[in-house]
Protein backbone atom coordinates (compact mmCIF):
# COMPACT_ATOMS: atom_id res chain seq x y z
CA UNK A 1 0.00 0.00 0.00
CA UNK A 2 1.34 3.20 -0.60
CA UNK A 3 2.08 6.23 1.84
CA UNK A 4 -0.71 8.48 -0.08
CA UNK A 5 -2.96 5.59 0.15
CA UNK A 6 -2.20 4.93 3.58
CA UNK A 7 -2.71 8.95 3.93
CA UNK A 8 -6.43 8.56 2.46
CA UNK A 9 -7.68 5.55 4.61
CA UNK A 10 -6.45 7.42 7.83
CA UNK A 11 -8.21 10.64 6.58
CA UNK A 12 -11.09 8.94 6.01
CA UNK A 13 -11.26 7.11 9.04
CA UNK A 14 -10.19 9.36 11.88
CA UNK A 15 -11.72 12.57 10.69
CA UNK A 16 -12.04 14.98 12.47
CA UNK A 17 -10.06 13.68 15.33
CA UNK A 18 -6.98 13.29 14.06
CA UNK A 19 -5.08 16.46 12.30
CA UNK A 20 -3.43 16.04 9.09
CA UNK A 21 -0.41 16.58 11.09
CA UNK A 22 -0.71 13.87 13.36
CA UNK A 23 -1.24 11.65 9.67
CA UNK A 24 1.99 12.80 8.54
CA UNK A 25 3.68 12.29 11.51
CA UNK A 26 2.48 8.67 11.66
CA UNK A 27 3.64 8.32 8.32
CA UNK A 28 6.96 8.98 9.53
CA UNK A 29 7.04 6.97 12.51
CA UNK A 30 6.42 3.98 10.28
CA UNK A 31 9.75 2.67 9.38
CA UNK A 32 10.57 3.18 12.83
CA UNK A 33 7.84 1.23 14.23
CA UNK A 34 8.85 -2.02 12.43
CA UNK A 35 11.74 -2.21 14.84
CA UNK A 36 10.26 -1.59 18.45
CA UNK A 37 6.48 -2.50 17.59
CA UNK A 38 5.10 -4.30 14.92
CA UNK A 39 1.48 -2.78 13.86
CA UNK A 40 -1.17 -4.13 12.11
CA UNK A 41 -2.35 -3.45 8.46
CA UNK A 42 -4.68 -1.18 7.28
CA UNK A 43 -6.69 1.69 8.13
CA UNK A 44 -8.00 0.39 11.45
CA UNK A 45 -4.46 -1.01 12.41
CA UNK A 46 -3.50 2.47 11.47
CA UNK A 47 -5.98 3.86 13.61
CA UNK A 48 -4.52 2.18 16.68
CA UNK A 49 -1.04 3.62 15.73
CA UNK A 50 -2.07 6.97 15.27
CA UNK A 51 -1.29 9.20 18.29
CA UNK A 52 -3.05 11.47 19.98
CA UNK A 53 -1.16 14.27 22.52
CA UNK A 54 -2.35 14.21 26.45
CA UNK A 55 -3.40 17.73 26.00
CA UNK A 56 -6.26 17.05 23.84
CA UNK A 57 -7.47 13.94 26.28
CA UNK A 58 -6.54 15.49 29.19
CA UNK A 59 -6.45 12.05 30.73
CA UNK A 60 -3.39 12.35 32.91
CA UNK A 61 -4.19 13.23 36.61
CA UNK A 62 -1.44 13.38 39.47
CA UNK A 63 -3.96 12.27 42.16
CA UNK A 64 -4.30 8.82 40.19
CA UNK A 65 -1.06 8.20 42.00
CA UNK A 66 -2.46 8.03 45.52
CA UNK A 67 -1.03 5.41 47.41
CA UNK A 68 -4.03 2.72 46.20
CA UNK A 69 -2.54 -0.61 45.93
CA UNK A 70 -2.05 -0.79 41.70
CA UNK A 71 0.31 -4.38 41.28
CA UNK A 72 -2.58 -7.30 41.31
CA UNK A 73 -5.04 -5.21 40.07
CA UNK A 74 -3.94 -3.75 36.54
CA UNK A 75 -6.34 -5.83 34.73
CA UNK A 76 -8.78 -4.23 36.71
CA UNK A 77 -7.22 -1.05 35.90
CA UNK A 78 -6.82 -1.32 32.02
CA UNK A 79 -9.37 -3.82 31.05
CA UNK A 80 -11.49 -1.18 29.78
CA UNK A 81 -9.93 0.89 27.65
CA UNK A 82 -7.20 -1.85 25.77
CA UNK A 83 -7.60 -3.47 22.82
CA UNK A 84 -8.05 -6.92 24.04
CA UNK A 85 -10.53 -5.04 26.17
CA UNK A 86 -13.17 -7.68 28.56
CA UNK A 87 -13.47 -8.56 31.80
CA UNK A 88 -10.71 -10.20 33.18
CA UNK A 89 -12.43 -10.69 36.60
CA UNK A 90 -11.13 -14.44 37.98
CA UNK A 91 -9.44 -14.98 34.58
CA UNK A 92 -5.70 -14.12 35.22
CA UNK A 93 -3.25 -15.59 38.06
CA UNK A 94 -2.12 -13.09 40.75
CA UNK A 95 2.05 -13.08 40.47
CA UNK A 96 2.60 -10.45 42.79
CA UNK A 97 0.51 -8.30 45.67
CA UNK A 98 1.06 -4.82 46.53
CA UNK A 99 -0.11 -3.15 50.17
CA UNK A 100 -1.47 0.13 50.82
CA UNK A 101 2.41 1.06 51.68
CA UNK A 102 3.47 0.12 48.05
CA UNK A 103 5.72 -3.13 49.54
CA UNK A 104 5.18 -5.80 47.25
CA UNK A 105 4.73 -9.21 48.63
CA UNK A 106 7.32 -11.15 46.12
CA UNK A 107 10.40 -10.04 44.25
CA UNK A 108 10.46 -12.93 42.38
CA UNK A 109 8.76 -11.63 39.59
CA UNK A 110 10.61 -8.33 39.65
CA UNK A 111 13.57 -6.58 37.46
CA UNK A 112 15.68 -3.61 37.43
CA UNK A 113 18.05 -2.12 35.31
CA UNK A 114 18.96 1.21 34.27
CA UNK A 115 17.07 2.82 36.96
CA UNK A 116 13.88 1.35 35.39
CA UNK A 117 11.99 -1.63 37.45
CA UNK A 118 9.36 -4.03 35.86
CA UNK A 119 7.10 -5.64 37.82
CA UNK A 120 4.91 -8.75 36.38
CA UNK A 121 1.46 -8.11 38.30
CA UNK A 122 -1.17 -10.75 36.18
CA UNK A 123 -0.93 -13.28 33.97
CA UNK A 124 -3.97 -15.30 31.93
CA UNK A 125 -3.63 -17.75 29.16
CA UNK A 126 -5.62 -19.42 26.75
CA UNK A 127 -4.16 -21.82 25.29
CA UNK A 128 -3.07 -19.29 22.68
CA UNK A 129 -1.95 -16.02 24.00
CA UNK A 130 -0.11 -15.69 27.13
CA UNK A 131 -1.76 -11.53 28.25
CA UNK A 132 0.33 -10.17 31.10
CA UNK A 133 0.02 -6.98 33.01
CA UNK A 134 3.18 -5.16 34.19
CA UNK A 135 4.40 -2.19 36.06
CA UNK A 136 7.24 -0.46 34.76
CA UNK A 137 8.33 1.84 37.57
CA UNK A 138 11.45 4.97 36.56
CA UNK A 139 12.13 7.72 39.13
CA UNK A 140 13.69 10.01 36.64
CA UNK A 141 11.32 9.53 33.54
CA UNK A 142 8.47 11.56 32.63
CA UNK A 143 5.88 9.60 31.50
CA UNK A 144 3.01 12.47 32.04
CA UNK A 145 4.06 13.39 28.15
CA UNK A 146 2.92 9.45 26.63
CA UNK A 147 0.07 10.22 24.06
CA UNK A 148 -2.61 7.97 23.59
CA UNK A 149 -3.75 5.93 20.36
CA UNK A 150 -7.04 4.95 19.88
CA UNK A 151 -7.70 1.01 20.92
CA UNK A 152 -11.53 0.64 18.93
CA UNK A 153 -12.36 0.10 15.29
CA UNK A 154 -13.68 3.86 15.21
CA UNK A 155 -12.47 7.13 16.35
CA UNK A 156 -15.73 7.73 17.35
CA UNK A 157 -15.45 5.11 19.97
CA UNK A 158 -13.24 7.00 22.05
CA UNK A 159 -11.42 4.36 23.04
CA UNK A 160 -7.60 5.11 24.13
CA UNK A 161 -4.99 3.51 25.77
CA UNK A 162 -0.83 4.59 26.52
CA UNK A 163 1.47 2.29 24.82
CA UNK A 164 5.15 1.59 25.89
CA UNK A 165 7.37 -0.19 23.11
CA UNK A 166 9.38 -3.35 24.15
CA UNK A 167 12.58 -4.97 22.57
CA UNK A 168 13.65 -8.62 23.47
CA UNK A 169 12.93 -12.06 23.19
CA UNK A 170 10.60 -14.38 24.63
CA UNK A 171 10.35 -18.31 25.03
CA UNK A 172 8.03 -20.84 26.88
CA UNK A 173 9.10 -24.14 28.40
CA UNK A 174 12.65 -23.92 26.33
CA UNK A 175 10.93 -23.66 22.94
CA UNK A 176 12.33 -22.05 20.14
CA UNK A 177 13.04 -17.67 20.84
CA UNK A 178 10.73 -15.09 19.41
CA UNK A 179 10.88 -11.96 18.60
CA UNK A 180 8.49 -9.86 21.22
CA UNK A 181 6.22 -8.06 18.56
CA UNK A 182 3.76 -6.04 20.61
CA UNK A 183 3.53 -2.96 23.29
CA UNK A 184 2.23 -2.92 26.28
CA UNK A 185 -0.54 -1.24 26.49
CA UNK A 186 -2.24 0.39 29.42
CA UNK A 187 -2.60 3.68 31.25
CA UNK A 188 0.13 6.42 32.85
CA UNK A 189 -0.40 6.19 36.51
CA UNK A 190 1.83 9.38 37.30
CA UNK A 191 5.01 10.90 36.35
CA UNK A 192 7.18 7.52 36.74
CA UNK A 193 4.90 4.66 36.79
CA UNK A 194 3.28 3.37 34.34
CA UNK A 195 0.68 0.10 33.84
CA UNK A 196 0.06 -2.22 31.27
CA UNK A 197 -0.90 -5.24 29.43
CA UNK A 198 1.00 -7.29 27.26
CA UNK A 199 0.08 -9.81 24.90
CA UNK A 200 2.06 -12.45 23.43
CA UNK A 201 0.70 -15.05 20.86
CA UNK A 202 1.78 -18.63 21.18
CA UNK A 203 3.15 -20.39 18.17
CA UNK A 204 2.02 -23.70 19.60
CA UNK A 205 -1.35 -24.50 21.64
CA UNK A 206 -0.45 -24.53 25.46
CA UNK A 207 -2.07 -26.85 27.40
CA UNK A 208 -1.85 -27.27 30.94
CA UNK A 209 1.04 -25.07 33.04
CA UNK A 210 4.44 -23.88 31.62
CA UNK A 211 6.71 -20.76 31.96
CA UNK A 212 7.27 -17.73 30.01
CA UNK A 213 10.32 -16.42 29.62
CA UNK A 214 11.16 -12.54 29.11
CA UNK A 215 14.48 -11.55 28.05
CA UNK A 216 13.52 -7.61 27.57
CA UNK A 217 16.35 -5.75 26.27
CA UNK A 218 14.85 -2.31 25.56
CA UNK A 219 12.41 0.09 26.69
CA UNK A 220 10.83 3.46 25.30
CA UNK A 221 7.86 5.36 24.38
CA UNK A 222 7.03 8.48 22.98
CA UNK A 223 6.56 12.18 23.87
CA UNK A 224 3.49 14.48 22.63
CA UNK A 225 6.32 17.38 23.00
CA UNK A 226 8.21 16.01 19.87
CA UNK A 227 5.21 15.78 17.22
CA UNK A 228 6.78 18.10 14.74
CA UNK A 229 10.14 16.43 14.73
CA UNK A 230 10.47 13.74 11.71
CA UNK A 231 11.08 11.00 14.28
CA UNK A 232 9.27 10.72 17.42
CA UNK A 233 9.06 6.61 17.95
CA UNK A 234 10.64 5.44 20.92
CA UNK A 235 12.10 9.14 21.74
CA UNK A 236 12.99 8.06 24.96
CA UNK A 237 14.74 4.69 25.01
CA UNK A 238 16.77 2.97 27.67
CA UNK A 239 18.89 -0.55 26.81
CA UNK A 240 19.10 -2.52 29.50
CA UNK A 241 18.34 -6.04 30.72
CA UNK A 242 15.03 -7.46 32.34
CA UNK A 243 14.54 -10.76 32.45
CA UNK A 244 11.70 -12.77 33.79
CA UNK A 245 10.14 -15.76 34.40
CA UNK A 246 6.79 -15.97 34.73
CA UNK A 247 4.29 -19.36 35.58
CA UNK A 248 1.19 -19.57 33.57
CA UNK A 249 -1.44 -21.90 32.97
CA UNK A 250 -3.88 -22.43 29.88
CA UNK A 251 -7.34 -21.87 31.02
CA UNK A 252 -9.74 -22.95 28.51
CA UNK A 253 -13.14 -22.03 30.52
CA UNK A 254 -15.10 -20.58 27.37
CA UNK A 255 -12.64 -21.14 24.71
CA UNK A 256 -14.22 -22.81 21.77
CA UNK A 257 -12.73 -24.45 18.66
CA UNK A 258 -14.88 -24.56 15.39
CA UNK A 259 -12.97 -26.81 12.67
CA UNK A 260 -14.23 -25.76 9.42
CA UNK A 261 -11.68 -26.89 6.29
CA UNK A 262 -13.12 -24.86 3.28
CA UNK A 263 -10.53 -24.85 0.47
CA UNK A 264 -10.14 -22.22 -2.61
CA UNK A 265 -7.41 -21.18 -4.45
CA UNK A 266 -4.26 -22.47 -1.90
CA UNK A 267 -6.11 -21.00 1.11
CA UNK A 268 -7.69 -23.25 3.14
CA UNK A 269 -10.26 -21.69 6.15
CA UNK A 270 -8.70 -24.52 8.80
CA UNK A 271 -10.51 -23.51 11.50
CA UNK A 272 -12.02 -20.83 14.35
CA UNK A 273 -10.76 -20.12 18.03
CA UNK A 274 -13.21 -17.93 20.20
CA UNK A 275 -11.83 -16.83 23.58
CA UNK A 276 -12.93 -14.75 25.85
CA UNK A 277 -11.49 -11.79 24.58
CA UNK A 278 -10.25 -12.76 21.17
CA UNK A 279 -11.33 -14.35 18.17
CA UNK A 280 -8.78 -16.56 15.61
CA UNK A 281 -8.99 -17.59 12.32
CA UNK A 282 -6.62 -20.28 11.15
CA UNK A 283 -5.97 -20.08 7.67
CA UNK A 284 -3.26 -22.13 5.49
CA UNK A 285 -1.73 -20.50 2.71
CA UNK A 286 0.54 -21.07 -0.29
CA UNK A 287 4.46 -20.96 1.17
CA UNK A 288 2.65 -21.79 4.50
CA UNK A 289 2.99 -25.22 3.86
CA UNK A 290 6.73 -24.97 3.92
CA UNK A 291 8.03 -24.63 7.66
CA UNK A 292 11.59 -22.92 8.60
CA UNK A 293 13.50 -25.55 11.41
CA UNK A 294 14.78 -23.92 14.46
CA UNK A 295 18.63 -23.65 13.12
CA UNK A 296 17.53 -22.13 9.82
CA UNK A 297 15.21 -19.52 11.36
CA UNK A 298 18.11 -18.11 14.44
CA UNK A 299 20.82 -18.54 10.99
CA UNK A 300 18.61 -15.98 9.10
CA UNK A 301 18.18 -14.08 13.08
CA UNK A 302 21.56 -13.70 13.78
CA UNK A 303 21.88 -11.59 10.43
CA UNK A 304 18.74 -9.36 11.10
CA UNK A 305 17.01 -9.82 14.82
CA UNK A 306 14.10 -8.09 12.83
CA UNK A 307 13.47 -9.98 10.30
CA UNK A 308 9.89 -12.02 9.55
CA UNK A 309 8.82 -14.84 8.45
CA UNK A 310 7.59 -13.23 4.93
CA UNK A 311 11.10 -11.93 4.73
CA UNK A 312 12.60 -15.17 5.44
CA UNK A 313 10.79 -16.76 3.25
CA UNK A 314 11.71 -13.95 0.57
CA UNK A 315 15.60 -15.10 1.15
CA UNK A 316 14.99 -18.66 0.86
CA UNK A 317 13.06 -17.88 -2.51
CA UNK A 318 9.85 -19.45 -1.09
CA UNK A 319 6.86 -18.36 -2.13
CA UNK A 320 5.12 -16.65 0.80
CA UNK A 321 1.27 -15.18 -0.26
CA UNK A 322 -0.45 -13.86 3.13
CA UNK A 323 -4.15 -13.27 2.96
CA UNK A 324 -6.14 -11.06 4.53
CA UNK A 325 -9.20 -11.47 6.91
CA UNK A 326 -12.08 -9.60 8.31
CA UNK A 327 -14.53 -10.52 10.79
CA UNK A 328 -17.67 -9.62 11.85
CA UNK A 329 -20.39 -10.38 14.16
CA UNK A 330 -24.00 -11.25 13.81
CA UNK A 331 -24.94 -7.89 14.92
CA UNK A 332 -22.74 -6.63 11.52
CA UNK A 333 -20.08 -5.26 13.76
CA UNK A 334 -17.01 -5.55 12.60
CA UNK A 335 -14.20 -6.87 15.09
CA UNK A 336 -10.36 -5.03 15.80
CA UNK A 337 -8.09 -6.66 13.61
CA UNK A 338 -4.41 -7.30 14.60
CA UNK A 339 -1.69 -7.87 12.82
CA UNK A 340 -2.42 -11.13 10.69
CA UNK A 341 0.56 -13.73 10.30
CA UNK A 342 1.30 -16.23 8.06
CA UNK A 343 -1.48 -18.77 9.72
CA UNK A 344 -3.07 -16.70 11.55
CA UNK A 345 -5.65 -13.34 12.08
CA UNK A 346 -6.60 -12.02 15.13
CA UNK A 347 -9.13 -9.79 16.03
CA UNK A 348 -10.45 -7.92 19.36
CA UNK A 349 -13.89 -9.03 20.86
CA UNK A 350 -13.79 -6.07 23.07
CA UNK A 351 -17.00 -6.81 24.68
CA UNK A 352 -18.97 -7.70 21.46
CA UNK A 353 -21.24 -10.55 21.69
CA UNK A 354 -20.21 -13.41 19.07
CA UNK A 355 -23.28 -16.05 18.27
CA UNK A 356 -21.98 -15.89 14.89
CA UNK A 357 -18.90 -14.36 12.65
CA UNK A 358 -18.92 -14.15 9.30
CA UNK A 359 -15.29 -14.61 8.04
CA UNK A 360 -14.20 -12.79 4.60
CA UNK A 361 -10.93 -13.82 2.94
CA UNK A 362 -8.96 -11.80 0.76
CA UNK A 363 -6.05 -11.97 -1.42
CA UNK A 364 -5.99 -8.48 -2.29
CA UNK A 365 -5.52 -5.48 0.03
CA UNK A 366 -7.22 -2.96 -1.65
CA UNK A 367 -10.21 -5.45 -1.20
CA UNK A 368 -9.86 -5.46 2.15
CA UNK A 369 -8.95 -2.02 2.91
CA UNK A 370 -12.64 -1.50 0.80
CA UNK A 371 -14.89 -3.61 2.99
CA UNK A 372 -13.15 -2.45 6.25
CA UNK A 373 -14.46 1.43 5.38
CA UNK A 374 -17.73 0.13 4.17
CA UNK A 375 -19.06 -2.55 6.43
CA UNK A 376 -20.38 -6.28 5.53
CA UNK A 377 -22.56 -5.26 2.96
CA UNK A 378 -19.62 -3.36 0.57
CA UNK A 379 -19.92 -5.01 -2.86
CA UNK A 380 -16.34 -6.33 -2.00
CA UNK A 381 -17.71 -9.09 -0.81
CA UNK A 382 -18.17 -10.57 -3.86
CA UNK A 383 -14.29 -10.58 -4.36
CA UNK A 384 -13.79 -12.81 -1.06
CA UNK A 385 -11.50 -16.15 -1.44
CA UNK A 386 -13.28 -17.59 0.75
CA UNK A 387 -16.87 -16.72 2.70
CA UNK A 388 -18.19 -18.49 6.01
CA UNK A 389 -20.71 -17.92 8.22
CA UNK A 390 -19.71 -19.46 11.94
CA UNK A 391 -22.19 -20.43 14.12
CA UNK A 392 -20.49 -19.91 17.65
CA UNK A 393 -23.70 -20.96 19.82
Amino acid sequence: MTDEKLDQILKQALAPEISDKEIRVHGRRKGKMRRYSKIGKGAAAAVAAAVIGISGLGYFNPVLAAKIPLIGKIFERVEDDIVYSGDYTDKGTVLTNEDEAGNLDTSDYSASDEGVAITASEVYCDGYSIFLTVNIKAEEADFTHIPRHYTGVNAADKRTAAGFYIDGTWSVDGSLTERLENTFEGEVIDSHTFAGMLKINLTKKAAGSGKLSLKISGLGYDDDRMLDGEEISASHWTDGNWNLVLPFEANETNVKTIEVGEKQNDITLDNVVVSPYQVIVHVTTPGKQRELTDDRREKLLSKDPDMTDAEMFEILGWSYEPCQTICFNQDGEMLYPDTEMAGRAGFAVQGKEIKTLYIFIFDNLDDWAQMEQEGMNSSAADRAVIYKEIHVE
